[in-house]
């Protein structure tokens, strides 16, 4: 057989690899995609938006997170959760983080309403906008874009009015169980007070006592903790207004280790699932409930409109609703 010389060998492989371009007769007109797809097509992401939850522990705030993370898919992002789990000194040092992994957007249910502020400051600095949502900030040190939340001051009206028609005949002394720290407890407290006070000024009405207003941490074992001390100095007690559904369960464990399930009725706040089958129980008599999957899709809506460069709304409040246990007998998520 005939050998090429090595030159032209070479030649002849260079032009057989020059006509196997695409279309045009240039080389990488198709890029090599073994699917057949368009090269263009990338399972990159347009960014990464971190969110930093009050706890992950609370259901509640893991709905908003994975409300999010499905919204934001839908946009093209990503988002990175990680748990401030109410210790403001690490929520501060994670919008730190956030920072330095150059996030598109930060999302804050700040631990301290008012003390997060300096971390709030720090991204605001690095050209990064923050936005929060169920907790709202309340300081003047950094900037928030939107606060999407529950209507909390009306939701705390709604459990006012729910305990008015629970005990306002007879009247009797309540207890709540606060946690003073998050800005949307306040309100919830602002919201039931004025509507109890509004009852108590009425000719003639059964007078409703606030006896005790104590911390409950947000978390069943606090709830628990504080409960059992208010039942013990006030053992007349007729019914606690818990600010969330964890705290409304550790009541009502320590009413029954203490013999009072019976006498003290309790009023949560939240609607997780856990306190609506409480509800159903008739361990709580009812809750004010909160849409967590709204609150989540709505804040990366807001995100994705202040990307577009529209108008964004400081604040976007949805209303809460009473949820007794006629509605929990009718609730498809307690069927499944």
């Amino acid at each position: 057989m005939m050998r090429l010389p090595a030159s032209l060998f070479l030649l002849v492989l260079l032009l057989a690899l020059t006509g196997c371009g695409g279309g045009n007769g240039e080389p990488g007109d198709q890029a090599a995609d073994p699917a057949g797809g368009d090269a263009g097509d990338s399972t990159e992401t347009k960014g990464t938006i971190g969110f930093s939850a009050l706890t992950l522990t609370n259901p509640f705030f893991k709905v908003i997170a994975d409300n999010m993370k499905e919204e934001a898919a839908k946009h093209g992002y990503e988002v990175l959760v990680v748990s401030g789990e109410r210790d403001v000194k690490k929520q501060a040092d994670q919008v730190s983080e956030f920072i330095v992994k150059g996030v598109s957007a930060i999302v804050l249910n700040p631990c301290d309403s008012q003390a997060i502020g300096p971390a709030i400051k720090k991204a605001n600095d690095a050209g990064i906008p923050v936005f929060t949502n169920d907790i709202k900030y309340d300081g003047e040190v950094g900037e928030v874009v939107c606060h999407v939340a529950t209507d909390n001051y009306q939701g705390g009206k709604l459990a006012g009015k729910a305990m008015v028609d629970l005990i306002g005949d007879s009247g009797g002394n309540v207890a709540i169980l606060h946690f003073p720290q998050a800005e949307s407890c306040q309100l919830r407290v602002k919201g039931f007070r004025e509507v109890i006070d509004a009852h108590n000024a009425g000719d003639g009405a059964a007078q409703i006592e606030i006896v005790a207003v104590l911390d409950g941490g947000g978390v069943r074992d606090e709830g628990f903790k504080a409960a059992k001390d208010t039942i013990e100095a006030n053992p007349d007690l007729a019914a606690i207004f818990a600010i969330n559904d964890p705290s409304a369960l550790g009541a009502r464990a320590a009413l029954e280790a203490a013999g009072k399930a019976d006498q003290v009725k309790i009023i949560g706040f939240d609607g997780q699932k856990i306190g609506k089958q409480a509800i159903l129980e008739g361990k709580i008599v009812c809750d004010p409930i909160q849409f967590p999957d709204r609150i989540g899709k709505a804040t990366i809506e807001q995100i994705v409109r202040y990307f577009d460069g529209d108008e964004v709304p400081e604040e976007i409040l949805i209303p809460s609703e009473l949820y007794y246990q006629e509605d929990a007998k009718n609730d498809p998520e307690l069927q499944e």
